[in-house]
């Protein structure tokens, strides 16, 4: 499915609208998860150096290794100069989740590093397994070094391959309600500490979730974007961005720009009248069709969505209940099933009563043959008895 998703993230949409903005940053890419449209791409399969983006695959891996309550010991950690850290010793007990929270919000490479020997031994050993989902998730462009992010021969990823990664994570609840918080406060370890999201756009946009941002010498500025507006969501990334300026600016302007092109839109509302069926053996009447819910889909602003409905019953028989399942409806979007749900029946169908069960005999046509067919024996049968009684009368024998 991922392997998939990724094929499908090579061919640029080409929606109508406005043009998109112009950026600064070097490589940069854009979709619409729903549609997987692409809806920007600036060299999006360049190899790159990411910085603290490669966290989003330290914690995609750890989540399969490690379970958000577990308490940890951690384990020491050497700075390396100036880096982004959330002051851990080794030796305090922290939660699993506080250590994302670390590692997501402020970008504590402390937090990644204890993380990665917690789940697999070894910084080494954590590494391999980082590179080996990769590999499954057929990101191709993309190799890692280090847990951290810090520059290093070898840890590389590309814009498209980023944007590919955050939509994989951004699966897990829990990451994707933490990637969304202006700040947070870790309750394990030795004492409280406030962290707050090096993600600013997050606090100053109440539409922008998300998701991940990095800097290094190397790298330049870096930000995996996400924005979510009226049910539609939007992710992007922004790789060699020559100031934090223009980081936030350029994932700003794209968010907004892929936003503007997309809207949820109605295909069948709950109770909408899709048609008639009739009922068994009641005459004429008839009885409405109606979708159990509501089925909306994610489209651009310039295409139509559809109804189709599937299987739906030309007749009835009661007694049905009020939402007795008839058939399905489905909403397409370019030809493809985007949501689905129950053709049911709009009111109670009662059982139909004698008279109405008679009429409904005679009224059928198969019915008319037979009553015919026992008038003309009948017919036939009082014939042969009226000749059979006047040969008595005349006093003929019967024949033998």
């Amino acid at each position: 499915m991922v392997a998939a998703a990724a094929a499908a993230l090579l061919v640029v949409a080409a929606p109508a609208g406005a043009a998109p903005p112009a950026i600064s940053a070097g490589a940069a890419f854009v979709v619409e998860p729903d549609t997987q449209d692409v809806i920007y791409a600036r060299h999006p399969g360049t190899r790159r150096p990411i910085a603290s983006t490669t966290k989003l695959m330290t914690t995609l891996v750890a989540l399969g290794d490690l379970g958000l309550t577990d308490r940890l010991t951690l384990p020491p950690y050497v700075s390396h100069g100036a880096e982004s850290l959330a002051g851990l010793r080794a030796g305090e007990r922290m939660t699993f989740a506080d250590l994302v929270r670390a590692m997501m919000l402020p970008s504590a490479n402390d937090a990644a590093h204890d993380v990665a020997v917690l789940a697999a031994g070894s910084q080494a050993a954590f590494v391999s397994e980082m590179n080996a989902r990769a590999r499954k998730l057929g990101l191709n462009d993309t190799h890692f070094a280090n847990p951290i992010g810090l520059d290093e021969a070898g840890n590389y990823s590309s814009a498209r391959d980023l944007v590919l990664l955050a939509l994989v994570l951004r699966r897990n609840e829990f990451v994707r309600e933490v990637m969304a918080q202006p700040r947070a406060i870790l309750h394990s370890g030795s004492h409280e500490r406030v962290v707050i999201n090096r993600n600013d756009l997050v606090a100053r946009y109440p539409f922008i979730d998300g998701v991940k941002t990095g800097h290094t010498l190397d790298a330049g500025y870096v930000l995996v974007g996400s924005a979510t507006s009226h049910g539609v969501n939007v992710v992007s990334s922004v790789l060699g961005a020559p100031t934090l300026a223009d980081r936030d600016a350029d994932s700003l302007a794209l968010l907004r720009y892929g936003l503007s092109l997309y809207h949820r839109a109605a295909v069948v509302r709950a109770h909408h009248a899709l048609g008639t069926a009739s009922v068994a053996d009641q005459g004429d009447t008839r009885v409405q069709l109606v979708a159990a819910h509501s089925l909306s889909a994610v489209a651009r602003r310039d295409e139509q969505l559809a109804v189709r409905i599937v299987g739906a019953r030309k007749e009835v028989e009661g007694p049905l209940a009020a939402g007795t399942r008839v058939g399905t409806v489905q909403a397409l979007r370019r030809g493809k099933v985007v949501g689905t749900t129950d053709l049911v029946v709009a009111r109670d169908v009662p059982a139909p009563t004698v008279p109405q069960r008679v009429r409904a005999w005679l009224g059928r046509s198969g019915t008319i043959v037979l009553l015919a067919f026992l008038a003309l024996c009948t017919f036939v049968l009082v014939l042969l008895r009226r000749r059979v009684m006047r040969r008595r009368a005349a006093g003929e024998p019967d024949a033998r």
